[in-house]
């Protein structure tokens, strides 16, 4: 596990998700997957940051394999999970 979007000059959560992809390549482990459950949607951040970046860091540090797992976007049971939650927070009010 590791975490991404350090916002600002405050202390962030730890370990970066740069340096486990780093140690992990480092450590012997050549075959990655990643997934960003946090994520709903893919954006800048998933597919630059941690699909490029991290590909390119896991490579350079001796990876041989690296996959980002998609996020939920556009996936029509999400869309149903979604319309549903939304449903409820209406009716709530």
């Amino acid at each position: 596990m590791a975490f991404q979007s350090r916002l600002g000059r405050e202390r962030w959560l730890q370990p970066a998700t740069a340096d486990v992809i780093t140690r992990l390549a480092s450590s012997g482990v050549r075959r990655l997957l990643v997934i960003c459950p946090t994520f709903v949607t893919d954006c800048l951040e998933t597919l630059d940051e941690i699909g490029v970046g991290g590909h390119d860091r896991f490579l350079a540090a001796g990876g041989e394999e690296y996959r980002l797992v998609p996020c939920l976007n556009d996936n029509p049971t999400w869309i149903q999970v979604l319309a549903m939650l939304c449903r409820q927070a209406l009716l709530a009010v």
